[in-house]
């Protein structure tokens, strides 16, 4: 009987795979500019991107500048980004954000992890999102709910919390495909590696995965 891989040994030829199998891997949030997608990646949490990309466009184009965001009536952005849920604490976070880039960051977005980190709302996953979208600059590996259910069918963690599973995953990952190795991931769990049932028989990386024959096992 053969026995997988370590994780080590099989990351390489994952990263390959699911480069060949989504070429055009990036995030689906729609934006233009970093303050964009700073704001998105803050809605989009516990939402799908498709319904943040629904309100995004007129929130936009009324929101240009983080002054403007600073600025705003809790009341009314609650109004503007209730279907996105959890929409107050997401109203708070997104104006004092923007209050801090306007104080401290000269109304731009940082593009630094360590200063990102100072604004409020603002964890790992958000920043590191930021980091790569807006700037292609990577400084870890996002980890959000599919990356964390990837990694850990695909033997890449067995850790929990997020942070210790980024440290894991920044440790077998080679550093030129931090960039874009949530999206391969984020892709590939919306697509095949789904969270009730994964379509393992479809999967282009199934003979890569220990988890495959517990989802389908053979016989």
């Amino acid at each position: 009987m053969e026995t997988m891989k370590p994780a080590s040994g099989r990351i390489i030829e994952i990263i390959r795979v699911l480069r060949k199998a989504y070429p055009r891997s990036r995030t689906a949030l729609s934006y233009d500019t970093p303050l964009q997608i700073l704001v998105a990646t803050i809605l989009s949490a516990q939402c799908t991107d498709v319904r943040v990309n629904m309100i995004t466009p007129s929130l936009f184009k009324k929101y240009r500048r983080a002054s403007d965001f600073a600025s705003a009536s809790q009341s009314v952005l609650e109004k503007e980004i209730r279907s996105t849920g959890f929409f107050r604490n997401k109203t708070r976070n997104i104006i004092a954000a923007s209050k801090k880039i306007v104080d401290d960051f000269h109304g731009e977005v940082p593009d630094a992890m360590e200063s990102l980190l100072t604004l409020p709302g603002v964890a790992r996953k958000t920043a590191n999102i930021v980091l790569s979208s807006a700037f292609k600059k990577a400084e870890g590996i996002a980890v959000d709910t599919h990356v964390k259910r990837l990694a850990e069918r695909l033997g890449l963690s067995k850790e929990k919390d997020p942070e210790k599973i980024e440290r894991d995953l920044i440790i077998i990952v080679p550093g030129k495909d931090w960039l874009d190795f949530n999206y391969l991931l984020v892709n590939h769990g919306r697509a095949i590696c789904q969270a009730r049932k994964p379509l393992c028989p479809r999967c282009p990386i199934k003979r890569l995965c220990p988890s495959a024959k517990k989802f389908y096992p053979p016989g």
